[in-house]
């Protein structure tokens, strides 16, 4: 069904909502990791797992909640995610250890992994056209804004009232956006096929073992390779089952071929970017949970005023030569931030290269995600969005462990962003740019 073209009616607000709350989730704990590390009790290894648990989940079942969202129709999918993601929160709010609280970040995972792609297919089936345009924008929009936006509120709540309001707070949004799903979001169609069950097993072992391994400092590489055997194995099965978790024709599309992998460098790039400046900040400036928040601003700030943008823009000179653009300016922004000169001050040294990093992002994010979907079939739109949010959530853990791996100086550690994001820039140029309007 198509929403009239003057108006974009219930579901863009349900589904850009609901996609901010579950972005915001783990910035809030990026600002908030010490407060609560002392309230729990929790070592580092217990902290990484506040962060890990959540990404384990949300990454490893992502590619079999897309496909459920094909399989079962969007809204009961959704229903059942939101539902998940809400009693989670509420017992991440309330956890009165860490084993409660690793557990329900754990779930919160799960029900993020069925909300993000399930709102993305939601969107392509109620819009068309320009308006789909739009809405994919906006969408784009609150994707590179809802991480930044949850390290703001995650620094203002725990310095003014406790970490604890940063995941109970969204509990009166969750009930609201449940009820305005079940009154108007209309059902979806229900495919009757045989679920992939075997190939859903792979999927979320083989993800979940990748991810883990990249994280932990304890066996890593043997569970990187585990999970990369495991993944090799899922991509041989699913050539031979008729209705896969993941159909490979996905791949057969130039243009969101190398639009998986912009994605997946993108984070690569900008979540250790979001990770480390706070810890730089602390260290060079003495900032708080709360200063270190608020230092996003500028990025903040410029990364909304130019989504505003990108719909026009894109109308005007097309997704991908945006998408070309944007990759240059994240890369001037990058480069700029790792020469800067830390001692002449946050707003020469952090907020002016964040400013072009801003704009830069929000020129990607919106045209990526649009291109992760490219002539992607109502049949297989939610499959094509979980591997958008799959990409989205294995380039973070990736490209922080890489860094970690190699630097702990921030100045190398931004050249190595820089770095990922020049490759971006060539796929951009060789895959995308050439062949969408084809």
């Amino acid at each position: 069904m198509s929403m009239s073209q003057k108006s974009f009616g219930i579901v863009l607000p349900i589904a850009l909502l609901s996609y901010f709350l579950i972005l915001m989730d783990n910035s809030i704990v990026f600002t908030s990791s010490r407060e609560i590390g002392a309230d729990l009790g929790l070592d580092a290894v217990g902290m990484a797992w506040i962060s890990n648990a959540y990404t384990l989940t949300f990454g490893g079942f992502l590619l079999l909640s897309g496909r459920l969202s094909d399989l079962w129709g969007r809204k009961q999918i959704f229903q059942i995610g939101m539902a998940i993601f809400g009693i989670a929160s509420l017992v991440v709010g309330v956890a009165a250890d860490a084993p409660m609280m690793i557990i329900g970040r754990a779930v919160q995972g799960i029900g993020s992994s069925i909300v993000a792609p399930a709102t993305l297919a939601m969107m392509m089936d109620a819009y068309e056209g320009e308006q789909r345009s739009k809405a994919i924008s906006y969408y784009g929009a609150t994707a590179g804004i809802g991480s930044i936006i949850g390290l703001l509120i995650g620094g203002a709540l725990t310095s003014y009232i406790s970490w604890r309001a940063g995941f109970l707070i969204k509990m009166p949004l969750i009930i609201l956006i449940m009820w305005l799903a079940y009154r108007y979001i209309p059902k979806g169609k229900v495919e009757k096929a045989t679920i992939d069950y075997v190939g859903s097993i792979l999927s979320v072992i083989g993800l979940s073992s990748f991810i883990y391994g990249l994280t932990s400092k304890v066996y890593g590489v043997i569970f990187v390779i585990a999970g990369l055997i495991l993944l090799v194995i899922f991509y041989f099965y699913e050539k031979r089952f008729s209705v896969p978790v993941m159909p490979l024709e996905l791949y057969k599309n130039k243009v969101r071929f190398g639009a998986y992998l912009v994605r997946l460098l993108f984070m690569m790039a900008l979540l250790p970017y979001w990770f480390l400046l706070p810890q730089q900040l602390g260290a060079q400036y003495g900032y708080s949970a709360f200063e270190s928040g608020m230092a996003f601003i500028p990025l903040t700030v410029f990364q909304f005023g130019t989504a505003l943008c990108i719909a026009n823009w894109t109308k005007r000179f097309g997704s991908g030569r945006v998408l070309l653009v944007g990759e240059i300016v994240l890369l001037a922004g990058l480069v700029w931030a790792a020469l800067a000169d830390w001692t002449q001050g946050y707003w020469i040294a952090v907020a002016a290269p964040m400013c072009i990093i801003g704009i830069g992002s929000a020129m990607i994010v919106a045209p990526v995600t649009a291109a992760g979907i490219h002539k992607a079939s109502n049949t297989i739109a939610g499959a094509a969005s979980s591997l958008t949010n799959a990409m989205h959530q294995l380039g973070g853990p990736i490209g922080l462990s890489l860094i970690i791996m190699i630097t702990t100086n921030f100045s190398i550690s931004t050249y190595m962003m820089a770095g990922f994001t020049f490759v971006a820039l060539l796929i951009v140029a060789v895959l995308i740019v050439p062949n969408e309007s084809k």
